[in-house]
């Protein structure tokens, strides 16, 4: 255990864990109050861009499904009664996505969709645009393919306010034509929105196509895929509470896409993805995709409202704490905070009644700060001072309400520490 570690073991000790003190917080423009209160054994859960709860609708899916025998590719009637119902799941997914059943090929999640999707897409000799900061499922699979060819990998700036400076992709399409463009439609540390419309423009003049790794959108916002011009895209079921290891690409109708699959075998999803098909977790991606779908624009809504609540709160408290990225072109329920000079991981082990993170789940334990956050220009201390918090459709008022005095208990506690460590020997 670190220095820190420790310290924050004896505050905790001595202050016998969570004390009945009050903290207020004179929010009168707002008029929201602020105040402590014993929170037991319970957990605030702000971690959905890692993982969102499972939905109670794919919880049952997922039993009832478990509970059926039948391999889909089987010709006998409980085949083809498995096959019906992950049919049933494609039409799910498509109505939340608005495409064909057909233009979907389920797979394990999104890691697997992004690299089936740029091993498919780029070709040697072609651009292959991305960014910094996007997730290392996109980043680590364009530098493998383009391993022999670096000069293909093409990476656009990205500003202090997380947004990539789009203006850069026409510079590098004044000069090159065709290849791919894979850009994500949210981050997933900081929440900031790419305009995956004026992505798609600059790619079509150019020819190249379009590839946006959605994990983070689809569930939370509208995606239109018969407006959004886009030839593929990744998807995962947990981010918006389906069941984890089962996701799918979208792959638009017409799109020459050479057919390079990463499994080969039986021939499953059109040959793009061997393998028996995993059944109990693709009809709970379809059984979440289907409650999603129905609440979509109520649960934007109110988990936008929640976060700007939070926000609200630690901001009050915590006057120097700094919230990151374009605040007004962002998920509903995302916030990235630096809380400068208090190691973020202090703060997390100091608080094991919330849920939270560093960053990137998929990151977690690199000895590195966020990439992300580098990228935005940060320094590597305030991205290591940095939580992300994310909300999702179950969080609750008082979730929201205990994980701001959570937090602002464990910001004190490790300065306090820090400041006994630093003091005179």
């Amino acid at each position: 255990m670190t220095k820190i570690g420790l310290l924050l073991v004896e505050v905790r000790m001595r202050d016998e864990l969570f004390t009945s003190s009050t903290l207020r917080c004179d929010m009168s423009e707002t008029g929201w109050t602020m105040m402590n209160r014993l929170n037991g054994s319970d957990v605030s859960y702000l971690d959905y861009n890692a993982t969102a709860p499972i939905r109670p609708e794919a919880a049952a899916a997922v039993i009832e499904a478990m509970q059926s025998v039948g391999n889909a590719s089987s010709v006998h009637q409980p085949g083809r009664q498995a096959a019906h119902r992950i049919d049933l799941a494609r039409q799910q997914l498509a109505d939340l996505l608005n495409c064909s059943p057909g233009e979907i090929i389920f797979t394990s999640g999104a890691t697997e969709a992004n690299n089936l999707a740029l091993r498919s897409a780029y070709i040697p000799g072609n651009p292959l645009v991305t960014s910094p900061i996007e997730h290392p499922a996109v980043l680590e699979t364009a530098r493998m393919v383009t391993a022999e060819r670096a000069e293909d990998l093409v990476l656009l700036p990205v500003g202090s306010d997380g947004l990539v400076d789009l203006n850069a992709l026409e510079l590098v399409f004044a000069t090159r034509s065709g290849g791919v463009v894979s850009l994500m439609g949210a981050n997933n540390e900081t929440g900031v929105l790419t305009d995956l419309r004026v992505v798609a423009k600059a790619a079509r003049e150019a020819g190249a196509l379009v590839h946006t790794d959605a994990t983070q959108i689809v569930g939370r916002l509208p995606v239109d895929l018969a407006e959004l011009d886009v030839d593929l895209l990744s998807l995962s079921a947990h981010k918006f509470g389906g069941p984890q290891g089962v996701g799918a690409l979208y792959v638009r109708r017409g799109t020459p896409l050479p057919h390079r699959p990463l499994l080969v075998g039986g021939g499953q999803e059109r040959g793009w993805r061997a393998g028996t098909l995993n059944a109990a977790g693709i009809i709970g991606l379809g059984a979440a995709a289907d409650a999603a779908r129905r609440n979509l624009g109520e649960e934007a809504k109110r988990i936008t409202t929640l976060r700007d609540r939070l926000e609200g709160l630690l901001t009050c408290a915590l006057p120097d704490c700094r919230i990151n990225g374009r605040r007004d072109q962002r998920l509903p329920g995302v916030t990235s905070i630096t809380f400068p000079g208090v190691p973020a991981d202090a703060v997390l082990a100091a608080m094991p009644d919330v849920a939270a993170s560093e960053g990137s789940a998929c990151a977690s334990g690199a000895p590195t700060p966020s990439h992300v956050l580098l990228a935005m220009g940060l320094s590597r201390e305030d991205a290591d001072s940095t939580i992300r918090f994310s909300l999702g459709y179950a969080t609750t008022d008082a979730e929201v309400e205990h994980a701001m005095e959570a937090v602002v208990r464990a910001v004190t506690q490790v300065r306090a520490a820090l400041a006994e460590a630093d003091g005179p020997r």
